[in-house]
């Protein structure tokens, strides 16, 4: 009996071993395949990741290959739990960061577009803007907790994706390529690529299920909208939720606090 389990043991740790080396040298081009139904939603995220979630939360979820082996496309029942955690996590992260700085009062719309900042190319941060940052980590942090016990394996928070239209091609653009090209001043790279809150999958990031992003409309009472890309970019006029669908092949969700999933 000792000797089987160790023999178990050992299965066990060379599974890991392998679905840890895969998944750090598969992360050049690859060509997404819309093989999944959108209607459905299909599956993503690399279950493959094994490092541990960094305090930044700015990461794939990780798991060993056997857990994301595990994994199922998502029922209406486990569709309806999701939505039910990202509801909840929205809406704690709004009441959180209100109590911190408004003693639990929303603000107001002139304290919504009040300036406080400026960003690198000099255009004005506003107080909503500032809120909103501050309210996606608390929620992300939040999915995380929840998703790693529910789903392990099968979520990735924050990946981003670089998608070539004239190919109809989707590859990861690493943590850590992203802050190489930052750190080298070769930002220009990462122009037009793409960067879904939260992406639900069977454990590879190239095979999304759904794909969801947290929006804090700044006062409260709105439906957050998706974001429309400026002039000169390379999704020029396109919406935000539009260029996940396309380039995802899934279905593209709004969160907001108390509304939900929409």
């Amino acid at each position: 009996m000792a000797m089987r389990v160790r023999h178990i043991a050992a299965v066990l740790g060379w599974l890991l071993l392998c679905g840890c080396q895969s998944a750090g040298g598969s992360q050049t081009r690859r060509e997404y395949h819309q093989t999944l139904d959108s209607g459905t939603n299909a599956c993503r995220h690399n279950p493959a990741y094994c490092a541990a979630m960094p305090a930044s939360v700015r990461t794939t979820a990780q798991a060993g290959a056997s857990v994301a082996g595990a994994l199922k496309v998502m029922d209406a029942a486990a569709q309806s739990r999701l939505h039910e955690i990202l509801k909840k996590c929205a809406t704690l992260a709004d009441q959180e960061v209100n109590l911190r700085l408004y003693d639990g009062k929303t603000p107001t719309a002139q304290q919504c577009e009040e300036q406080v900042g400026t960003d690198a190319a000099g255009k004005p941060i506003t107080r909503a803007m500032q809120l909103g940052r501050e309210k996606h980590e608390v929620a992300l942090r939040c999915v995380q907790e929840h998703l790693s016990v529910e789903r392990p394996g099968g979520f990735s928070l924050e990946q981003r994706y670089r998608y070539d239209r004239e190919t109809n091609s989707l590859e990861l653009v690493t943590s850590g390529e992203e802050q190489t090209m930052l750190r080298s001043g070769r930002t220009g790279q990462l122009r037009g690529t793409l960067v879904p809150d939260v992406v639900i999958h069977l454990g590879d990031p190239l095979d999304p299920e759904a794909s969801y992003d947290f929006k804090f409309p700044c006062p409260i009472g709105k439906q957050g909208v998706w974001r429309k890309y400026p002039k000169g970019h390379p999704w020029e006029d396109r919406l935000q939720g539009e260029m996940y669908e396309e380039a995802l092949g899934v279905d593209a969700f709004r969160v907001s606090p108390i509304l939900g999933v929409y």
